[in-house]
């Protein structure tokens, strides 16, 4: 059973909310208006889920919210370790910062989640970007109050990396962007360890919600008028295993499916390894479940895979396709790769190519190998060159892109079931949202629709969207 936050140790972080919401009262009160706080995240969804819960709290304790850095009085960074390129952009956000310090130098800057967990980033930053006035761990999220208040009033960096496994928080205040859709973190941390990955170092070991929190928090969000609802984890299959209870994760989506008022739901992410017949069933006769199914195989050579330690062959991951489409006719699937893995060769690749061919995937979320210090896969040398490496993933998007189009095409002539999400950047009479298959749809129409479900004839296709018209 995972180790929950005390209602004592909520109630203390409760209490500098207060502390900092009379602050900012003050403030108001002399000023005219109330502080301005910017938050910016990198990364996957769980991290998108820890901010609204960082904004939630700062909401709480009086804080107004501006996406301008030259406005903010307090800016929190919320990063990911994943791959390379976000941990650079980071780094270039806090130079720019410094000079915006130079001149306000009441400003607050913290830096949070799976990047700072990484001691050696934490020094870094300490050293070299000495005006960051806070740096907090995911372990420490539900602490930020505290943390916040006394990086405001000690004047120095307030630094909080607590290495445990972490524990499970509930009742953090949260602000979500969207009325209709919102994400439910269901379980967090992961015990797979593959040998790219340093989820597991930075976010911990597995351990989950309790069914009864997961359910009182989407009939929350339903009381208010959320209809979409999406279950999320590291590794959703393997939800509950920590738990003094019986219930998977099939288990948990019937027991969504039942609540009245929600109208879809998805999940992600699943590990192919833990992909069940049970969970299967549950996708397929759920008629709220999304038939669309995202599951990452990463690589399609089972050298690479064993290398990867991902616990599973191609041939397992094809199986449990093939079964996934005799059981789900209709199913869109999608999945993450990774290309120029240290020791993958050009025949290693074209296996990754052959799985491509195979399952022809709706979608695929695509990535160039980016070595994590403390993984084991950092100390491999590299077989290809980065110019091969370039190759074969131009060479993978082309593949992919063919099969993209040609499955999108297949949606032409059909009405689909949109939720709009909101307006093009690019034409305020475009309307942009998303079908049961995840597929982007864009249609002319009025905003009023915005947050609406509306039947959409599809009239045209492209790589990664759908054109269409308001149904008759």
């Amino acid at each position: 059973m995972a180790k929950l936050i005390t209602k004592e140790q909520m109630a203390e972080q409760e209490s500098y909310i207060m502390k900092l919401k009379e602050e900012n009262m003050r403030y108001a009160a002399q000023n005219g208006h109330a502080k301005l706080a910017l938050t910016e995240t990198y990364g996957c969804q769980q991290n998108e889920n820890d901010t609204e819960r960082i904004r939630g709290m700062l909401r709480q304790a009086g804080f107004d919210f501006t996406d301008d850095s030259n406005k903010a009085d307090v800016v929190i960074y919320n990063t990911c370790a994943v791959r390379e390129n976000a941990e650079q952009k980071v780094f270039g956000r806090l130079g720019i910062l410094k000079h915006i310090k130079e001149e306000r130098k009441d400003m607050v800057i913290g830096v949070c989640g799976c990047m700072v967990q990484q001691e050696h980033i934490t020094e870094k930053i300490k050293k070299v970007h000495e005006h960051v006035d806070l740096v907090f761990g995911t372990h420490a999220l539900y602490k930020m109050p505290e943390l916040l208040y006394r990086a405001i009033h000690e004047k120095k960096t307030v630094v909080d990396i607590d290495s445990s496994d972490g524990a499970i928080a509930e009742d953090i205040p949260i602000m979500r962007d969207d009325d209709k859709k919102a994400w439910v973190s269901v379980m967090y941390g992961c015990n797979n360890f593959c040998s790219y990955c340093i989820v597991p170092y930075v976010r911990g070991r597995e351990r989950s919600r309790t069914p009864e929190a997961v359910i009182a928090e989407v009939k929350e969000l339903v009381a208010r008028g959320c209809s979409e609802i999406a279950l999320l984890g590291q590794n959703v299959n393997s939800y509950g295993k920590d738990l003094d209870t019986e219930v998977d994760f099939a288990d948990l989506i019937r027991m969504v499916n039942d609540i009245e008022g929600v109208e879809r739901i998805r999940f992600m992410t699943s590990h192919p390894k833990d992909l069940s017949d049970k969970l299967i069933d549950a996708i397929a006769e759920c008629d709220k479940v999304c038939k669309q199914l995202h599951l990452p195989v990463q690589a399609g050579s089972n050298k690479i895979l064993k290398e990867m330690n991902r616990k599973y062959t191609k041939e397992d991951y094809l199986a449990k396709i093939e079964k996934v489409k005799k059981r789900i006719p209709n199913i869109s699937l999608s999945t993450d790769i990774i290309v120029g893995f240290p020791t993958e060769t050009k025949e290693d690749f074209e296996e990754t190519l052959d799985v491509l061919r195979k399952v022809e995937y709706d979608n695929i979320f695509s990535f160039i190998y980016s070595r994590r210090e403390g993984t084991p896969a950092a100390k491999l040398d590299f077989v290809l060159t980065d110019e091969e490496i370039h190759e074969n993933f131009n060479k993978l998007l082309e593949v992919q892109n063919e099969i993209s189009k040609r499955k999108n095409e297949a949606y032409v002539g059909r009405v689909e079931k949109v939720l709009v999400d909101g307006v093009s950047k690019n034409d305020e009479t475009t309307l942009s949202g998303r079908c049961d298959s995840s597929k982007i749809v864009n249609f002319k129409g009025d905003k009023s629709l915005i947050g609406k479900y509306i039947d959409v004839k599809i009239t045209e296709a492209h790589t990664w969207s759908l054109n269409g018209e308001i149904a008759e």
